[in-house]
């Protein structure tokens, strides 16, 4: 009788990490996108409000991405270390842009 009740719950934690995964690979374009961006707007075209804006469209991506694989995997979406895990790439970019903001 528990073999019964354990394939049902079996299917779908395996259905919703494949949804995770397939949500998770959708969203590795525009991350690409946005990092191609990112290159233009800050080695040949300097742009600051360019930049800011697709930073912050990398760090909504990078976040999307990272919650959709958490929340295939049945773990909290939410997590302090996410939102740590991207100060490096904030504080790189404000390190980069900070010349083109105070001048």
């Amino acid at each position: 009788m528990g073999e019964v009740q354990e394939q049902p719950a079996a299917q779908e934690r395996f259905g919703r990490a494949l949804i995770g995964v397939v949500a998770a690979s959708g969203l590795v374009y525009p991350l690409l996108l946005c990092a191609v961006q990112l290159v233009l707007t800050q080695l040949f075209v300097v742009d600051v409000a360019a930049t800011a804006l697709w930073l912050a469209v990398a760090l909504v991506c990078s976040v999307a991405l990272v919650a959709a694989v958490r929340w295939g995997a049945s773990r909290r979406v939410l997590s302090p270390w996410l939102l740590a895990g991207l100060a490096p790439p904030v504080l790189y970019e404000a390190w980069v842009l900070w010349p083109l903001l105070a001048g």
